[in-house]
C-alpha cells in the first residue's frame, strides 16, 4: 500500500537511472522482473514512489547508494604516510594527501561537505588499501569486530617457511592479547632468504600481522593490504585514490548486513 510519503516521492525507475543503475527503460525491466526490493519488499508495479533520503533499495541484492551527498574512495596508502587526517607532530597524514590532490573540492562539489574519514587504519610502515568514506553507519560496521570483514594482506618475510606453517596459522597463534586465526594462508613467491606470503585475516587489532608473523619466527620486511572484503587494490598506484564502484559499495554494505 502506498503511504502519503510514497506519492510524494520520486518514481523508483527514475531514481535508480539517477543512481547510475541503468536506464529508465531498463531500470523499469529490472523491476518488472522482481529484481528490485525497497525496504526489504520485492517491487514490481512501475508507479511506485519512493523517498531517496530514506529508502533502502537493492537491486539483485547489492544496495543501492541514492545520495549524490554521499563519497566512497581508496587510497592506496604510501609507505610512511600515517593514517590519520592530521598530526600534532607535523608528520605526513592522509589528511595532508586529501588537500594535495584536492579531493574535497574534486568530490563535494555541490554538496554539503561532510566529514570525510578513513575505515580502520594501516600502521606508518604498511602500505596499501585504505577506505575513505563519508557514510558512518557502513563505515562503523566495516571497524567493528562483530562484523568480520575479511581483509587481506601480502608480506615480504626473512628465510624459507616451513612446510607447515600455513597449518600453524589457520589453527590459530596465542598473542599477548589473545589468539589469532587466519582464514587464509598461501606461498605466493621465493627466492633464496627471503619468501612473499598472503594472508587473509578478519582481525582488526593493531599491529595484528606483523605481530603474528613475527611471533612464529618470521619479521615482516614489507607488508601490503591488498584487499577489504571484495574491494581490491589492484593496479592503484601508490598515492592515489579512487571512486569505488557500485559493485564494490554494495559489496562493502551486504559483508556488514546492511
Amino acid at each position: 500500500m502506498n503511504t502519503s510519503q510514497d506519492r510524494d516521492g520520486v518514481r523508483l525507475q527514475k531514481v535508480l537511472a539517477q543512481a547510475g543503475v541503468a536506464s529508465r527503460r531498463a531500470s523499469e525491466e529490472l523491476i518488472a522482473q522482481g529484481r528490485v526490493s525497497v525496504d526489504g519488499e520485492v517491487v514490481r508495479e512501475q508507479g511506485r514512489r519512493i523517498d531517496p533520503d530514506t529508502a533502502v533499495v537493492h537491486v539483485d541484492g547489492s544496495r543501492i547508494v541514492l545520495s549524490d551527498d554521499m563519497v566512497y574512495l581508496a587510497l592506496n596508502k604510501p609507505r610512511g604516510l600515517l593514517s590519520s587526517m592530521s598530526d600534532d607532530l607535523g608528520r605526513p597524514s592522509v589528511g595532508d594527501l586529501i588537500v594535495e590532490r584536492g579531493i574535497m573540492e574534486e568530490h563535494f562539489t555541490g554538496a554539503p561537505r561532510s566529514r570525510l574519514f578513513h575505515v580502520g587504519r594501516l600502521d606508518a610502515e604498511t602500505e596499501g588499501l585504505l577506505l575513505l568514506m563519508n557514510d558512518g553507519e557502513l563505515g562503523h560496521r566495516l571497524m567493528h569486530p562483530s562484523y568480520e570483514v575479511q581483509k587481506t594482506y601480502v608480506a615480504e618475510v626473512m628465510g624459507q617457511l616451513p612446510r607447515d606453517l600455513g597449518k600453524r596459522l589457520r589453527a590459530g597463534v596465542e598473542l599477548e592479547d589473545g589468539p589469532v586465526v587466519v582464514d587464509s594462508f598461501k606461498l605466493v613467491d621465493s627466492t633464496p632468504g627471503r619468501s612473499m606470503v598472503e594472508l587473509k585475516i578478519h582481525e582488526g587489532r593493531k599491529h595484528v600481522v606483523r605481530r603474528l608473523l613475527d611471533e612464529v619466527g618470521f619479521p615482516v620486511q614489507r607488508l601490503v593490504r591488498t584487499a577489504v572484503g571484495d574491494v581490491l587494490l589492484g593496479d592503484q598506484r601508490p598515492g592515489r585514490f579512487r571512486p569505488l564502484n557500485r559493485s564494490e559499495i554494495g559489496s562493502l554494505y551486504a559483508s556488514v548486513g546492511l
